[in-house]
């Protein structure tokens, strides 16, 4: 069972949400919060597998409730929910280690597809903010902003590192990088381990942001 929490400040949204998730018989609502603050406390207490986050709340927004939460609890998803695709947001809270960002209209298949997919380890972006993404990306390049990593570790990752860095650009999951490698999903988590270790990178979605701004995103590596 996916246990899942939600915060958004407007009540009716939360509980129409919850309702939403409910109808998976995969998952369950395990919290609601009103704003980060509340969300934060709650994670505390009993953190749960994923996380559907609206961006703008009282107190403690989306974006600083994200930077908290997965630096206490990494291994938590979470899915930012918002009506807003402003630039500043999406880099954000990609950065801080979000999983994914939807915008609010999305369809209940949507929203169930990518809560799994979150949990297999896999990114989730709609397709307009997607857009905005590597719009921003590209736009970081030219301003020489980017995630910074140990060049010496660069030179350190095998092919089979570069190649699932790659993927991983994309937004593969650990089953789906497997199965494009013929390798063991037990393989893939070690080297997704080691890839981290050696780039100085705090998590999937920095592998991920920066293989885009690297250009290896979806490319093959030879070496």
């Amino acid at each position: 069972m996916i246990k899942v929490m939600i915060a958004d400040d407007q009540e009716l949204i939360r509980e129409s949400l919850k309702v939403v998730v409910d109808m998976n018989p995969d998952m369950q609502v395990t919290g609601l919060a009103a704003d980060g603050a509340e969300l934060i406390a709650a994670v505390t207490k009993e953190p749960p597998d994923v996380i559907l986050m609206d961006v703008r709340m009282p107190r403690v927004d989306g974006v600083a409730a994200t930077e908290e939460i997965k630096r206490r609890f990494p291994q938590v998803r979470i899915i930012i929910l918002t009506t807003f695709d402003d630039d500043e947001y999406i880099y954000n809270a990609l950065k801080y280690g979000a999983s994914g960002y939807l915008l609010k209209g999305v369809s209940v298949a949507e929203l169930g597809a990518a809560v799994r997919k979150v949990v297999a380890g896999g990114s989730m972006l709609n397709p307009d903010v997607a857009t905005k993404a590597i719009q921003l990306f590209s736009r970081m390049a030219r301003q020489n902003i980017a995630i910074e990593v140990d060049e010496r570790g660069v030179a350190e990752l095998g092919t089979t590192e570069r190649n699932i860095v790659s993927l991983v650009g994309r937004g593969l999951s650990n089953k789906e990088i497997a199965a494009q490698l013929s390798l063991s999903d037990g393989t893939v988590r070690n080297a997704l381990s080691s890839c981290l270790s050696k780039l100085g990178l705090r998590d999937r979605t920095q592998l991920a942001i920066w293989a885009v701004e690297r250009g290896w995103a979806g490319r093959e590596q030879t070496s």
